[in-house]
């Protein structure tokens, strides 16, 4: 999966499958996750957010199943 990169303190790069609706996230220091069943307006306001991993600490990090890659 292509992943862009962010402007972010934790996070370094975050990716989507919109026909998988798959949401991969690569963060600095902890590895590549990925996060299953993600609608794509989720990943839009993802990509829109300020703060990438208050982002995801709030909406998906608890919201959506994932795994390590």
């Amino acid at each position: 999966m292509e992943r862009d990169y962010v402007e972010s303190s934790n996070i370094e790069s975050i990716g989507y499958d919109a026909d998988s609706e798959t949401l991969e996230v690569e963060f600095k220091s902890s590895g590549v996750y990925q996060y299953y069943n993600v609608p794509e307006h989720v990943y839009q306001s993802f990509m829109e957010a300020p703060s990438k991993g208050q982002f995801l600490h709030v909406n998906i990090k608890n919201a959506f199943p994932y795994s390590r890659v």
